[in-house]
């Protein structure tokens, strides 16, 4: 007895409080946060080793083509604050850079076993969207940051696992950038793949694209598909929706449910494209990704088709379709 007593003192003791906004405020506050742009201001976590290097000059490159300037503000490495990378500053944490530079948006690269000390650290920070596009970390430390994020209202997190945002000239992530085109389609999937998949057909096809997220494969993201979704509906630049899901867990039927309430029902509903992946998955077997497996009969590819045909989306039985398919929906709507 006295030793769960004691646990339980050193547990209250060892936590670590974020945000003191007021409890009226939650995390569902904080969708607003995906809507980047050329005016986001980007920290990289993870900025001076390989990964972080790499990507992160794909990115201002990315920036300087489409939108004409740099929003890469600069990077964290303790060990090397105070210098430079890639021609911007280093800090030693992201408080600092907080302090000097002022980021709206911070993208980690940190390897699996520091990467849940690097998105605490931004969430203390109060960072107001948060890309994890580390892939591995361990499952206690995603609950922990689930929990983390949950207990205040001022950051977004998308990811782990994922790979990335973009839009409007602003890139955070491992996404491909010449596939991309600015245009009036919002994309959010699951698969990094199939995102790309989406992007590229969504610009051949002359739609582009107003908002992509990937969310990530992970069980427990940041994000979900229903959040993005309810960005997309408020969103004048986005005309249309691309939707890709894949067996495993319920995000897609709580995105669907959204959709049959908030877009099936209005006078011009944005015209919405969906591909659900694993049809042919054996229930109990992981599929590529942590969180895509069926599992005490829920999760089902059928399920999920079912409830976004039954909300009014169109459902690509290959993601082959999804550009044509898109492009004749906008075209019945009057959109294109």
């Amino acid at each position: 007895m006295f030793a769960a007593k004691q646990s339980i003192k050193i547990v209250a003791s060892n936590a670590r409080a974020f945000s003191t906004t007021p409890a009226r405020r939650s995390y569902d506050d904080t969708i607003k946060n995906l809507l980047i742009g050329n005016h986001t201001r980007v920290l990289v976590q993870g900025f001076t080793g390989k990964t972080g290097t790499f990507h992160a000059r794909q990115s201002m490159e990315f920036a300087e083509k489409v939108a004409g300037k740099n929003n890469y503000i600069g990077g964290v490495n303790p060990k090397k604050a105070g210098t430079e990378h890639l021609g911007l500053p280093v800090w030693a944490s992201v408080r600092d850079a907080v302090r000097d530079a002022k980021p709206d948006a911070s993208v980690i690269y940190v390897p699996p076993a520091g990467a849940a000390g690097a998105i605490l650290e931004a969430i203390e920070a109060e960072i107001p969207l948060i890309v994890t596009i580390t892939e591995g970390i361990p499952q206690r430390d995603q609950l922990m940051i689930q929990q983390a994020l949950r207990s205040q209202s001022k950051s977004r997190m998308v990811g782990g696992n994922c790979p990335g945002i973009i839009s409007e000239g602003c890139k955070m992530g491992i996404m491909p950038g010449h596939i991309f085109s600015p245009g009036k389609i919002g994309v959010v999937s699951r698969s990094g793949t199939l995102t790309y998949e989406a992007v590229n057909q969504t610009t051949l096809v002359g739609l582009g694209q107003s908002l992509t997220v990937g969310i990530g494969g992970d069980p427990f993201p940041g994000t979900q598909h229903i959040d993005v979704v309810k960005v997309l509906l408020e969103d004048p630049r986005t005309e249309g929706i691309v939707l890709i899901g894949e067996i495993g867990g319920s995000m897609e039927e709580e995105a669907a449910e959204y959709l049959e309430r908030y877009n099936k029902t209005r006078a011009n509903p944005k015209p919405v494209v969906s591909f659900i992946a694993g049809a042919t998955a054996p229930p109990g077997r992981r599929m590529g990704h942590a969180g895509a497996i069926i599992s005490g009969g829920k999760g089902a590819a059928s399920d999920k088709t079912a409830a976004l045909e039954k909300a009014g989306a169109i459902i690509a039985s290959s993601p082959a379709q999804i550009g044509a398919l898109m492009l004749k929906a906008m075209k019945d709507a009057g959109l294109a």
